[in-house]
């Protein structure tokens, strides 16, 4: 063969093969493009229409989002990110073997992660985080076998994490957070010795802290927050010197924090363990971790002194909140002092400990980055430091439930970003600065519960953005200014109550149309009520209770058709109950109580249940449902009816004279004959009886620890029923002393037949046997927090406390508790079916609970009036002889002499008990 012949033979047999070759290449580039097109059609929704190039006109390698090698033209990534794509993955996904990255986080994709994934040995990186993934993660991930990163996050995977997980040697990253995975940590993870990031946080695993993480040595970031992992912290964690994300929190972890976690973890920058059930000291290592960035101890059992974090220069989260730290000394708080060197500091949150002492100047020298301050819910005491204003940053400030005193700083008006201020339920004092009204961006302003006088200053309508005002619970007088009550910004809640405003409610209120709860209750506010509070028809609750206000319910408040609760109750306001009220569905408590209405009461609606409505105090309103225990209503429909009435009425008198007269003999008769019958101990089945052994578990043994006080008949124990938890009183008679029995059947009958808010309820009795065979008999009562009015009028001790009662005990608590004894007084003598004279109403017999209610106790003395003729009357008071202590005069008064009065009041608690009258 010529040389020109084998050169010939050469050419065509390459044009061969290269035709070959090509039709391979051919032929496997159509697997990858009809992957794809496999892949597009399994997408349900392309907002963006990104995927419209996916078609015949052009290369695949040319479509979005797809890059090809240069070589063999197979596509090498998928990046489809952050497109809104929703759909499910398709299973030919798995015919991509060329592949190495695959972005498809930041979309809406369904469904289950296909287990073809598996076959894509190539991948390096896989990322389908953000997604709303369901299923189990497919356990041939193994098949991955040169993955890096593995990125599942945010989706609604469950079962457990695969142990074939720990297969790919080259995994560095695998991120699994906020999926609802169960089981715990797979110990195959241990083998991977490249393992540099592992977060796992927000699932449901349980179990404790592998170990055996403390032996991959390239771990940087450890995330197992939010789960159910117990155990204690490994001290193997130790080991990881190039550890920066340690995050446990949020777990049932136990023991305490190890003390030299910032001995040897010195790269640390972020270290968390809130809510768990750690314990003892916070180490004074901590501050050997110069790096840390955020350091949240918050929601554990941590106790002692805080050391000094001064070496933390890059700190700017720090949360040690709802532990047990401090001691309630005064160098508590010193630890914030070094807090000043940490330049970047964002938020600091102490509150609910126990600190003591003074918040201390130098908290005006943190950094002016501070956003955010809690230290609500200590014992700080003392003034509110003015440095304070300098944190012109600070957006949250939160120092309410301490012991805080003096007044409120003039500058803290410079804090102009302040969205949050919460000074309530501490011991300040003076006027409502009106710098307050440059705060501007304020949403929250709460001050509630202190002793600040004088008038409500106007500029505190300067806050446009006002959302809940709470100045309840002061000492507050004049008007309400119009312009504030009719800021349109307070959505939530506006809080006057409990001052002594003056004044009418004004128009202006109408402009809140977006306030859910107003509440102006116990003022001394007059005038009608506007009919522009028809205009606020979000709210859920209105209070005007314990004013005096006249007049009749407008028209207008049938426009408040969501309102839930309505408090009317303690006013002057009369008419007829409006019949729009019985179809406000939503309506689930309603207190007309002690006004002037009159006329029908309505039947409907929340007028069905006696137990949502309180209408007590109302004496012209008829009819109504038989538990209200109201009058019939007469029809008087013409005047030739009316004659007929009082003809009727004048002959009925008549007639019950003359059977007062025969009524009056007999009683007569049968009085002398129960003289001498024995007194009757047997209960009514009505009243629930409540077993020895409760009561003695209840009362500890009926410790000494728990007695609150000794009567003439017995003594009265704190206890906690452990059935229910509920704390009540338990009056243990001793049956030893003379009428002890004989007054535990005379408040037993007295309280079973009565029902006022102001007198004490009976939950229970005991009537039986003790474990040694002796007769036991005790009433259980609802435990009244605040003690008796005897304690606030005349503390036993010098003590700061018992003086701060005594300060508390002001004016218009005096008017609401002589009103509600009088109140109470008024239902035992007038409004009970058998009249009753309590014969021993003192200071220390008047109750008061959680909220100051007044709750008169003690009938262990009543009298029952069973008659109505004077005859009888006489008799029965003949008969009573004398009751309480003799020769005794409650020393108490609600009102004494005081210079500044224009008048003089002095009104005792009761009369002397050797009296027993019916007023």
């Amino acid at each position: 063969m010529s040389f020109v012949e084998r050169q010939s033979c050469h050419l065509l047999l390459g044009i061969v093969l290269t035709l070959c070759f090509n039709q391979v290449l051919s032929t496997t580039n159509e697997i990858d493009r009809l992957a794809l097109l496999e892949f597009k059609a399994s997408i349900a929704g392309d907002p963006f229409g990104v995927l419209n190039s996916w078609n015949n006109s052009t290369e695949f390698c040319q479509w979005y989002g797809v890059t090809c090698g240069r070589r063999h033209r197979r596509v090498t990534v998928l990046d489809l990110s952050s497109q809104a794509l929703s759909g499910s993955i398709s299973p030919h996904i798995g015919n991509l073997s060329f592949v190495r990255e695959m972005f498809l986080q930041n979309n809406s994709l369904y469904h289950e992660i296909p287990p073809q994934v598996g076959q894509l040995h190539r991948l390096r990186v896989l990322r389908l985080d953000n997604n709303s993934l369901v299923g189990e993660i497919p356990k041939n991930i193994s098949g991955c076998s040169n993955l890096v990163k593995l990125i599942l996050q945010f989706n609604q995977l469950t079962g457990e994490i695969p142990g074939e997980l720990g297969s790919p040697s080259n995994l560095r990253m695998v991120t699994l957070s906020v999926n609802s995975l169960t089981g715990s940590v797979p110990f195959s993870i241990g083998n991977l010795s490249s393992l540099e990031s592992l977060i796992l946080t927000r699932n449901n695993l349980g179990g404790s802290i592998p170990q055996f993480l403390g032996h991959l040595t390239n771990l940087q970031r450890i995330g197992l927050g939010i789960n159910k992992l117990s155990g204690t912290i490994p001290s193997s964690l130790l080991n990881l010197s190039s550890l920066t994300v340690f995050d446990v929190g949020g777990n049932m972890i136990h023991g305490t924090l190890p003390a030299g976690i910032c001995l040897k973890l010195l790269d640390l920058d972020f270290l968390s363990v809130f809510e768990n059930q750690l314990e003892g000291p916070i180490p004074p290592s901590v501050s050997n971790c110069t790096k840390l960035a955020v350091l949240q101890l918050d929601m554990n059992r941590f106790s002692g002194k805080v050391p000094s974090l001064e070496n933390l220069y890059k700190l700017r989260c720090f949360r040690i909140y709802k532990n047990q730290l401090g001691r309630g000394r005064p160098e508590d708080l010193s630890f914030l002092c070094s807090l000043t060197n940490s330049t970047k500091l964002d938020d600091v949150l102490i509150h609910e400990n126990e600190f003591g002492g003074v918040l201390p100047k130098c908290i005006g020298n943190l950094s002016t980055t501070l956003t955010k301050l809690i230290v609500m819910d200590n014992q700080i005491s003392s003034k509110i430091p003015e440095e304070i204003g300098n944190l012109v940053n600070l957006e949250i400030l939160v120092m309410n439930h301490n012991q805080f005193s003096g007044v409120i700083p003039l500058n803290l008006g410079n804090l102009q970003n302040l969205a949050i201020l919460q000074l309530g339920d501490n011991n300040l004092v003076g006027t409502i600065p009106s710098s307050l009204g440059n705060l501007t961006k304020l949403i929250l302003l709460l001050l509630s519960g202190n002793n600040f006088h004088g008038r409500i200053p106007s500029h505190l309508s300067n806050c446009q953005s006002l959302q809940r005002l709470d100045l309840s619970n002061n000492n507050l007088s004049g008007a309400i200014p119009p312009q504030l009550i009719g800021l349109s910004s307070l959505a939530i809640m506006l809080d006057l109550s409990h001052n002594h405003l003056t004044g009418v409610l004004p128009t202006e209120v109408g402009n809140m149309r977006t306030l859910t709860a107003l509440d102006i209750s116990n003022n001394l506010l007059v005038g009608e009520i506007p009919s522009s509070l028809g205009d606020c028809t979000s709210l859920t609750s209105l209070k005007l209770g314990g004013n005096f206000f006249h007049g009749s319910i407008p028209q207008s408040i049938r426009s408040l058709g969501g309102i839930e609760e309505l408090d009317l109750s303690c006013n002057n306001l009369s008419g007829q109950i409006p019949e729009f009220l019985s179809v406000f569905r939503s309506l689930k408590h309603l207190n007309l109580s002690y006004n002037k209405f009159e006329g029908m009461l309505p039947r409907e609606g929340v007028f069905k249940n006696a137990t949502a409505t309180a209408i007590i105090g109302n004496n012209e309103l008829c009819g109504g449902l038989p538990e209200f225990n109201l009058h019939s209503c007469i029809s008087k429909s013409s005047k030739s009816g009316k004659i007929n009435v009082v003809i009727l009425f004048t002959s009925i008198i008549f007639g019950v004279l003359l059977v007062v007269v025969i009524l009056a003999f007999i009683h007569n008769f049968w009085s002398k004959k129960k003289l001498n019958e024995p007194v009757s101990s047997s209960m009514d089945d009505s009243t629930p009886n409540i077993s020895y052994g409760a009561l003695l578990k209840a009362t500890n043994n009926f410790s000494s620890m728990n007695l609150i006080g000794v009567g003439s008949f017995g003594s009265v124990y704190r206890g906690i029923l452990k059935d229910n938890g509920i704390v009540v009183a338990v009056k243990v008679l001793d049956l030893v002393r003379h009428g002890a029995l004989k007054s535990f059947i005379v408040e037993c009958k007295a309280l079973k037949n009565i029902r006022h808010r102001n007198l004490l309820k009976i939950l229970t009795i005991c009537s039986g046997a003790d474990y040694q065979g002796n007769d036991f008999k005790a009433i259980v009562y609802d435990f009244m927090n605040n003690g008796s009015v005897e304690r606030w009028l005349h503390p036993n001790s010098t003590s700061s406390h018992e003086i701060e009662l005594r300060k508390k005990l002001n004016f218009m608590r005096r008017i609401n508790i002589a009103t509600s004894v009088a109140y109470a007084l008024d239902y035992l003598h007038h409004q009970c079916h058998i009249p009753i004279i309590h014969c021993d109403l003192k200071p220390s017999n008047i109750l008061l609970d959680d909220e100051m209610v007044v709750h008169v106790s003690d009938f262990g003395l009543a009298k029952f009036l069973l008659g109505s003729s004077l005859d009888t009357v006489a008799k029965q008071m003949s008969s009573m002889g004398l009751r309480g202590t003799i020769g005794y005069a409650p020393p108490g008064n609600l009102f004494s002499f005081s210079n500044d009065m224009s008048s003089t009041f002095f009104l005792l608690i009761s009369t002397p008990n050797i009296i027993c009258t019916m007023i």
